[in-house]
């Protein structure tokens, strides 16, 4: 009776004959699944708003019309600088969006994200009045992204960057940086 107890509270084990194998990692992790839906969101979305500056796409003014707007916030030749903004905004959200040399189109991204944010400071933080709220946002994601990479869902996925870090993130804030500043003093 002893044996048959002391069996039935031990801890069943398996034969001798069985091998324990640890499941793999999964190939998508929550992670890799967020900064997809993250980057897809703010890449497409401001990819769209590209187009509508170049092509008129979406309901956009197109490129003249748009070029008038920026005459008016004092950019010579104002359509010239409206078509590097739409570019700019449409390539580096493309970018972002499949994960395709992420530090370069953060670095885009960033520089016409930092132009509309000196436009748009004067009215304050809030978009309700004018603010700079959305390309501020903008901005900061695509930093974001660029510092911790694209993921495992992206096409940088074989490239040394594609894990981010201090580097990719320097490399996009500097470049951006140094291009709006060209570009605002350019102005």
């Amino acid at each position: 009776m002893r044996m048959t107890t002391e069996r039935l509270l031990a801890p069943a084990s398996p034969p001798a004959s069985a091998t324990v194998v640890a499941s793999p990692r999964p190939f998508v992790s929550a992670a890799d699944a967020g900064l997809l839906l993250l980057r897809a969101t703010v890449g497409l979305l401001l990819a769209a708003h590209g187009a509508m500056k170049l092509l008129g796409l979406f309901g956009g003014a197109g490129l003249s019309a748009t070029g008038k707007g920026f005459a008016a916030l004092g950019y010579h030749p104002a359509e010239f600088f409206a078509g590097l903004a739409g570019a700019s905004e449409l390539v580096g959200g493309l970018g972002l969006a499949v994960g395709l040399l992420v530090p370069l189109s953060a670095a885009a991204v960033i520089g016409v994200m930092i132009n509309a944010m000196v436009v748009t400071s004067p009215h304050g933080l809030w978009s309700t009045n004018g603010g700079m709220e959305y390309p501020l946002t903008i901005a900061v994601t695509a930093l974001a992204v660029a510092a911790i990479g694209p993921g495992r869902l992206a096409l940088d996925r074989p490239f040394r960057w594609r894990d981010g870090g201090m580097l990719s993130a320097a490399t996009a804030l500097c470049l951006g940086g140094i291009g709006a500043a060209v570009i605002l003093a350019l102005r």
